[in-house]
């Protein structure tokens, strides 16, 4: 893939806690029996990937560690989200490198 780059963008992105829980006390509730809770394994942060192409984000890659979720259009209102999210903390971090 000659000419094209990619950035990681990351946002901290979890399953809710407690949501198998809750899940749970509701089968429980139902008179349906309980069943015991399979340790769940830590999730892995979800971050995003800009394809980028002579200068231009072709597109935004979902990931959570080494997998693929989804791609993202740039074009689209999250991909414009997600990218005006990384603009503004590329430039946060780059003013504190500068001193500003």
């Amino acid at each position: 893939m000659r000419g094209e780059r990619f950035t990681q963008m990351q946002e901290n992105e979890t399953a809710p806690e407690g949501a198998s829980a809750a899940a749970a006390e509701g089968a429980a509730e139902g008179g349906e029996q309980q069943q015991p809770a399979a340790p769940e394994a830590p999730t892995e942060e979800i971050t995003y990937h800009a394809v980028e192409k002579d200068g231009q984000v072709t597109a935004i890659w979902e990931m959570q560690g080494r997998k693929h979720l989804r791609t993202i259009d740039p074009r689209s209102r999250q991909g414009q989200d997600i990218l005006r999210l990384y603009t503004a903390d590329h430039q946060d971090e780059a003013g504190a490198a500068t001193g500003e």
